[in-house]
């Protein structure tokens, strides 16, 4: 008894330092729980928690403040500006996209017999063969039809012989069966011409020639020599091809600007420099899973008959988008997060204004807000005066400078060196790394500046592409280098402006060309 005692003792001794021991750790991990969590909001909140010094940094990207700018005639000269107006015009956008072409089905035609017979000769014996309206296709023999004749023949002399009868009835029933046979012929599409011959001549005529009912190309031939036919079976098919169906694809995302009647041209490279013109005729509800795109139906007229079907063909759909005010497409500057145009005043003033774009029409972009009908903006060295502006801005100190000065008073100011260099050298479409060795006038680096590079491309309309403007601020690496990582959306000269900071003063600027490989 005494041992059992002992045992059960033992044992709650060690279910209790157990649960002690348990306590412990638990108590341990909460409070280190705690100081996780009261640690958490100064970590959010610390500068190196975000490459760009600061979590605003990296939710958005920097965007540099523009502030307007005066420059003198000479200089506006000297940077070849050019100015466009903002206008109320109508405009019409232009989707381009592919097709093939179609017979159309309004206008494709059968030859059937109303009755069974057996093919005798074949006149019209090849596909795509052109028939004329009243053209002989083939001769057919019919015991139906010959029969019919017989009677026809034997309904007219009846009549022929009662026509002098006084019995009341007579007369009347032998025209009654002159007119059904006469009426059962034509239910058969035996033409005029031989019901006349039938009754001129009083002979049946044991083969029926039966004529093209319809003028076009021969698209399907079944009619074949000692053929059996039936009225089911359908012996020609034949397509009127002066007018043709453009099937084209359309995507997905453009479906909502294409209209039943709108306007539309085509281009095919059998011959070059011709345009058809056509609209469109009908939208077809559904989309395919595979290329995302719709069928738009377009009518063309095709004389000559140069479109054939199975062509394929490139087409211009034509969307009317109404009256819209718009500015010319090389005069918006795309700043990441936004689209900047330069408002031209008086006297060289010219004021950086963000606008919101609509989509593009031809050469020009639909403005939502920004500007306003008769402003005059900046179409050509945009890049040049946002490197002013940016300038201009930096320095904090903005007045209208006096004529002749603008940029270059800022330029030739005493300052620092700033060498870039990239990786890869030269710099590539996509991703690269930029580097900025800044020094002072004695060669001593420079450290705790604020430094970026700015990478500018001017529109180029004629490609479709408007102004690109990418902007990189740089990490300081020690030793005066300055570093970052920026993406090009292109290939070709870029124009760069190296901008550094140190106390909010500019140390140094400069600006250059850089060509980056990887095609536009």
């Amino acid at each position: 008894m005494t041992n059992y005692r002992n045992a059960f003792l033992f044992a709650l001794v060690g279910n209790l330092a157990l649960l002690a021991v348990l306590g412990g750790l638990w108590w341990r991990e909460k409070q280190h729980s705690k100081t996780e969590a009261a640690m958490q909001p100064a970590s959010t909140e610390s500068p190196q928690s975000s490459p760009n010094g600061g979590q605003g940094a990296a939710i958005a990207p920097h965007e540099a403040a523009l502030v307007p700018v005066q420059l003198s005639p000479e200089r506006l000269q000297s940077i070849r500006v050019r100015i466009g107006r903002v206008e109320s015009k109508t405009v019409e956008d232009q989707i381009h996209v592919t097709g093939n072409v179609a017979i159309d089905e309004t206008r494709l035609s059968t030859v059937q017999v109303r009755y069974s017979g057996f093919i005798q000769k074949v006149f019209a014996d090849a596909t795509y063969q052109y028939l004329r309206k009243g053209q002989p296709l083939f001769t057919i023999y019919s015991p139906d039809l010959v029969a019919t004749e017989r009677e026809y023949l034997v309904a007219k002399q009846n009549q022929q012989r009662v026509a002098q009868s006084t019995i009341p009835g007579v007369t009347e029933g032998a025209a009654s069966l002159l007119a059904a046979a006469s009426e059962r012929l034509k239910q058969w599409g035996v033409p005029q011409r031989e019901i006349a011959r039938l009754e001129s001549t009083g002979e049946i005529q044991r083969e029926l020639q039966v004529d093209s009912p319809v003028s076009g190309y021969i698209t399907e031939r079944n009619a074949l020599p000692n053929l059996t036919v039936q009225p089911e079976t359908r012996l020609y098919s034949v397509a009127d091809l002066s007018t043709v169906w453009v099937l084209a694809e359309v995507f997905q995302n453009d479906l909502g600007r294409v209209k039943v009647g709108d306007r539309a041209s085509l281009t095919v490279d059998s011959y070059p420099g011709r345009t058809f013109e056509g609209r469109v005729n009908f939208i077809y509800p559904q989309v395919d899973m595979t290329t995302r795109t719709a069928r738009a139906r377009l009518v063309f007229s095709n004389p000559g008959l140069k479109l054939t079907p199975g062509m394929f063909v490139s087409v211009t759909l034509k969307v009317a988008m109404g009256k819209q005010l718009v500015i010319p497409a090389n005069g918006v500057l795309q700043s990441g997060t936004r689209q900047i145009v330069f408002v031209s005043r008086e006297g060289g003033y010219i004021e950086p204004r963000v606008v919101q774009l609509d989509s593009r029409a031809g050469d020009d972009f639909i403005v939502l807000n920004g500007v306003k009908t008769g402003e005059e903006i900046v179409t050509s060295a945009n890049f040049l005066i946002d490197s002013e502006s940016q300038l201009q801005a930096a320095l904090g100190t903005f007045a209208p400078p006096p004529p002749g000065a603008g940029a270059a008073g800022a330029m030739n100011a005493p300052q620092a060196k700033a060498e870039l260099t990239t990786e890869p050298d030269p710099p590539r479409k996509g991703s690269n790394i930029f580097r900025v060795k800044l020094t002072d006038a004695t060669g001593a680096p420079i450290s705790g500046a604020e430094v970026s590079v700015t990478f500018s491309m001017p529109a180029m309309p004629a490609m479709g592409m408007a102004a690109m403007r990418i902007q990189a601020p740089l990490t300081e690496k020690g030793n005066g280098l300055y570093e970052g990582p920026g993406k090009l959306d292109s290939g070709g000269t870029w124009q760069v402006m190296i901008l550094a900071k140190k106390n909010g003063q500019v140390v140094a600027s400069k600006q250059l060309s850089v060509n980056a490989t990887g095609g536009m």
